[in-house]
């Protein structure tokens, strides 16, 4: 563990579940102080990281905080949010979310904190898994929504950047954009793949090989993905979350459904073509 210094932050985080607690071994590593309020009692786990944990959460407020981190999931982000003791705050705090979707916490956290707390929206893409070996070269994304005490936002940034990540700043909405795709279409891909329970079977092609692989990546990632949602009971609560809160999702959505259309009305044109050639 490094020893504190004039860069430390004292960040407080609310929802400590697996991806909380995978960031917070870095964070203690880099010298930060940290706290830690969440529904379930961590208690023990916290006594054993050596972090302080607030069962009370006007005690977590009033516990004089740099930062605080939320750390919940996207369901459950609204009624956390407007629940917080805001009035405990003893002063302006950088409050910043690590969600998988980004224009609706921003709008949120903009809503309901208070004018004088500044607000950094943030995805690290990657979780326990993926980031197991170390976070160099995975990518960070961030969008500095209001910030007044620079300090702060680039201490906080540079707990990811000193470990090697692809900062990556980018405006909400654009990332959105490009998640719609990359994130929600992998996801959806991944659960048509699963509904369908495809196996190897002893004739299986090159090609069909390669679906397997990717199946079987695809599986891993939605792992990854479910344990940065602190409180989902299952992987539907974080693929329903992404499509409810992402604007994009919903033409991502359409624009499957058109293709697999399209193919199929293709298929069933040249079908008829064959058997009925008159």
């Amino acid at each position: 563990m490094s020893s504190p210094s004039e860069n430390s932050l004292k960040i407080g985080i609310i929802g400590f579940g697996p991806f909380a607690q995978f960031l917070v071994k870095t964070m203690i590593k880099q010298g930060h102080f940290i706290r830690a309020t969440s529904r379930s009692d961590y208690t023990d786990l916290c006594n054993q990281l050596g972090i302080s944990f607030f069962r009370d959460m006007n005690e977590f407020f009033e516990s004089d905080n740099d930062v605080i981190l939320m750390c919940t999931s996207i369901l459950s982000l609204s009624q956390v949010i407007k629940s917080l003791p805001l009035n405990c705050l003893k002063q302006p705090a950088l409050f910043v979310d690590v969600l998988s979707v980004k224009e609706y916490p921003r709008d949120l956290m903009l809503q309901v904190l208070p004018h004088d707390s500044d607000v950094l929206c943030t995805h690290p893409m990657f979780g326990p898994e993926s980031g197991r070996d170390g976070w160099n070269d995975l990518s960070f994304m961030f969008d500095k929504v209001r910030i007044r005490n620079e300090t702060i936002c680039s201490r906080f940034l540079q707990i990811f950047a000193s470990e090697g990540c692809k900062m990556m700043e980018m405006t909400c909405e654009e990332h959105d954009r490009l998640s719609s795709r990359s994130q929600f279409l992998t996801h959806t891909i991944g659960r048509v793949l699963a509904e369908m329970e495809i196996e190897p079977t002893p004739i299986d092609t090159k090609g069909f090989q390669k679906l397997i692989e990717v199946s079987a990546t695809i599986s891993m990632l939605m792992k990854d993905y479910m344990q940065k949602e602190s409180t989902s009971r299952d992987s539907f609560d974080l693929f329903s979350g992404l499509f409810i809160h992402n604007r994009f999702a919903k033409q991502q959505l359409r624009n499957l459904e058109l293709a697999f259309e399209t193919i199929k009305e293709q298929l069933i044109k040249r079908m008829n073509e064959e058997l009925d050639p008159s």
